[in-house]
């Protein structure tokens, strides 16, 4: 093989290396009748000598942004084991600098309510008056939430509310992956610590998040689940819409209040 085949060898195994699966050119031409190009630079990039593979036999580069996630989900698991009180944990989530979202959000939403619930509501993240105010669920979604308490039978100071996330996204976009990753902790040991008789899920991306799935909410609502701890504790688990959803579509608020309905006979 000549010096010339060799380079383009290289070249050709550099693109495939760099995930380039197609190239274009100033005129359409047929695959069957191209001709190696002429001109190419004897400079092309050289592949370096072949490493071991990694033990899980990926060759998968992982970026500095996923590595950070992922030492951030560590860090925050750890600082969870440290945590016996809901005080503590608060102190920890407040002190806790793994999450971007910290960085934009006015205020740190943690869950409030009886740390003693019998039912524990969990949403997705603070919005605005969330943010301005350090409380979860206020404002409109908040005061429908607490008509739908109160019609079940219970009052807010009878429950535990939280979200899966305690920072606001900016704009009240949807929380990325990572993001929920790295909070996730937190939420799965406020729920340790609270030990409640039922989780209520508000919106699909909370019930996804706690339950690891992509299931919509239409068809996770209406029958219940189920959530382990990591202590084996198995809580039943009610996924329905989120109030702010309900704003939006009130002609499904029939539904919500069928599962406030089963939630009440479930905890009586």
């Amino acid at each position: 093989m000549n010096e010339e085949k060799l380079d383009l060898k290289y070249l050709l195994e550099w693109y495939l290396t760099a995930g380039v699966d197609e190239t274009t050119g100033d005129e359409p031409f047929s695959a069957e009748k191209a001709a190696v190009p002429v001109n190419l630079s004897r400079e092309a990039p050289k592949l370096p000598p072949k490493s071991q593979p990694a033990e899980s036999g990926e060759r998968r580069a992982i970026t500095e942004l996923a590595q950070a996630t992922i030492d951030a989900c560590k860090n925050a698991r750890s600082l969870c084991e440290n945590a016996r009180t809901l005080e503590e944990l608060k102190t920890l989530v407040e002190n806790f600098d793994g999450c971007a979202l910290k960085l934009t959000a006015t205020r740190t939403v943690f869950g409030g309510g009886n740390p003693s619930a019998r039912v524990m509501l969990i949403g997705e993240a603070p919005g605005a008056d969330e943010d301005r105010i350090g409380i979860p669920f206020v404002g409109r979604s908040g005061n429908l939430l607490d008509k739908i308490i109160s019609a079940a039978g219970m009052k807010r100071e009878d429950v535990y509310i939280t979200n899966v996330l305690p920072w606001r996204p900016p704009g009240n976009r949807t929380p990325t992956t990572s993001e929920v990753a790295i909070c996730l902790p937190f939420l799965k040991r406020q729920i340790e610590l609270i030990s409640p008789e039922v989780l209520v899920l508000l919106g699909g991306s909370a019930a996804n998040a706690l339950l690891e799935n992509e299931e919509p909410i239409s068809k996770m609502r209406g029958k219940w689940l189920e959530y382990k701890t990591s202590s084996n504790q198995v809580i039943p688990v009610m996924a329905t819409f989120h109030p702010a959803y309900l704003l939006r579509n009130v002609g499904q608020k029939a539904k919500i209040w069928s599962d406030f309905l089963r939630l009440r006979k479930k905890i009586l």
